[in-house]
């Protein structure tokens, strides 16, 4: 099914800014132009418009044309237990590479995470995300053994580990996130493409079942001039996700 039109129009302005082709401080074509380009009404140029600058991608005063403010792509927290999921509501194509699947002994902070005894066989991936075959994110996930042994079945590369695992009949219905910034260590310099010491932003995430147990943790460390987070509440309904004291979100 085609998409509506002003997805259409927001998906290629998103596009042309994270490629470059509009880069920051540039001008966004006038109402009037993008209408004439996509044979558009102003309500589907103005419904684009409106989410580009939702996103933080375009800003400008009243009166003025909007220009490009930033780069990075935001995401959600409600997209955020699958990347995959993520980047194609954004019309992007995602990508991943596993490196490594093994079942082994739960570390003691993994326990820790898991309410697990140190040294219970966990299984571990080491992923690296990409968002239009450009390194995005490397992911580091440790799953209870009962559900990560389901992935020894499963092609990792072919797509999104939560959709095939919720169609395996598991159940990850809540989660909690730890935002903060750290230092590229040598693994995340090599696969992510950057120095030695850059700036990651990483997501820590604990996923639970209805009943509260643990099913998954992760350490998932993006590069901030990819993807940044953003949040989302109102005085009328309480925030879905918890936000904790000195971390950055």
């Amino acid at each position: 099914m085609e998409r509506p039109l002003h997805e259409q129009i927001a998906g290629d302005l998103r596009a042309q800014i994270a490629a470059g082709a509009l880069p920051v401080g540039a001008a966004i074509p006038s109402e009037s132009q993008l209408g004439e380009q996509w044979q558009a009404s102003r309500g589907p140029v103005r419904q684009a418009l409106a989410t580009l600058r939702a996103e933080g991608l375009i800003g400008g005063g009243r009166g003025k044309p909007p220009v490009v403010r930033s780069q990075a792509l935001r995401q959600p927290f409600e997209t955020f237990l699958s990347f995959s999921r993520w980047v194609r509501q954004l019309g992007r194509t995602p990508g991943q590479r596993t490196l490594e699947i093994a079942r082994r002994p739960a570390g003691a902070e993994v326990a820790d995470h898991l309410e697990l005894d140190e040294g219970t066989p966990v299984v571990q991936l080491l992923r690296l995300r990409l968002l239009d075959d450009r390194p995005a994110m490397l992911e580091r996930t440790t799953f209870i053994e009962p559900v990560g042994r389901l992935l020894f079945d499963f092609d990792c590369d072919s797509g999104s580990l939560y959709a095939y695992l919720h169609s395996q009949g598991v159940d990850m219905s809540v989660a909690q996130h730890i935002i903060d910034a750290v230092a590229a260590d040598p693994t995340d310099s090599r696969l992510l493409d950057l120095p030695p010491g850059a700036p990651l932003l990483r997501e820590q995430r604990v996923a639970r079942d209805s009943d509260d147990a643990p099913m998954e943790y992760s350490d998932d460390r993006y590069r901030p001039d990819v993807v940044s987070f953003t949040i989302e509440n109102s005085q009328h309904a309480q925030p879905s996700l918890m936000r904790r004291s000195a971390r950055i979100a």
